[in-house]
């Protein structure tokens, strides 16, 4: 068995972060002991280096290994630069166990909000896929803007450009778990056999309506993905259930 938990759009800075709830939030994961943490960007607010800088230091406090790919806002003011230097690579690739994948994707580009992934690191990602196809592995693939609209979100203006081409290689390839932010509203999508889930925001005051902070808990076994939406120092409750595929 697996557990991952998923979270999203911190959005440190002086005035979007909401270091109470972050701090909840901590305790909360690490309490739950998962085998990784997935960020799905918007580490920081306006992408400053200085914002990063503070970043890494409440991200140090998760006991479980992070792995974490840039939003749009990180990107801003030559936050991809702060990014690369301070959190790592923008694009990568895990593997667990010899039979689990992860591909993490920069959707970003800077002083833009818009997202976009671009030919050559889709013929990577298809390239990933195709060995997790042949290898019969479990694969996740994470970034941070959505591939299809999310409710509840208003008009829709920043799916990612390419979305369409990137949506047909997910499902052709079968991709288990599609994961996202940047819309701060937790959502499920099953399109043929691969499950998109956007997560919400995890810390930031930057919500819509009543949505309250959250992040995600996968689940995975042999037979099943659980997905449990976890609303930080509230109700927890069953998201979505899935067999996995044969």
């Amino acid at each position: 068995m697996t557990v991952i938990v998923h979270i999203s759009d911190l959005h440190v800075s002086d005035m979007a972060f909401n270091e109470d709830v972050f701090m909840k939030a901590v305790s909360e994961i690490n309490n739950l002991q998962p085998d990784m943490i997935i960020l799905t960007g918007d580490i920081t607010n306006n992408g400053y280096y200085m914002e990063f800088k503070q970043a890494m230091k409440y991200l140090s406090m998760f006991e479980a290994p992070l792995f974490a790919v840039p939003g749009n806002h990180d990107s801003r003011n030559l936050g991809y630069q702060s990014f690369e230097e301070l959190v790592g690579e923008r694009s990568w690739k895990l593997t667990k166990d010899d039979d689990f994948t992860v591909i993490g994707l920069d959707s970003s580009s800077p002083d833009e909000d818009r997202g976009h992934i671009g030919l050559p690191q889709h013929l990577w990602m298809e390239h990933q896929l195709d060995e997790c196809v042949i290898d019969d592995l479990f694969s996740i693939v994470a970034l941070h803007h959505h591939v299809i609209p999310i409710p509840d979100t208003g008009r829709e203006r920043n799916v990612l450009s390419d979305a369409g081409d990137v949506l047909k290689t997910l499902t052709t390839h079968e991709v288990d778990l599609v994961l996202s932010g940047h819309k701060h509203v937790p959502n499920i999508w099953r399109i043929n056999e691969t499950i998109i889930v956007n997560a919400g925001s995890l810390c930031s005051n930057k919500l819509r309506g009543k949505i309250g902070n959250s992040y995600n808990v996968y689940i995975i076994d042999d037979e099943t993905i659980e997905i449990f939406l976890n609303n930080v120092g509230g109700e927890k409750f069953l998201f979505g259930k899935y067999r996995r595929k044969d």
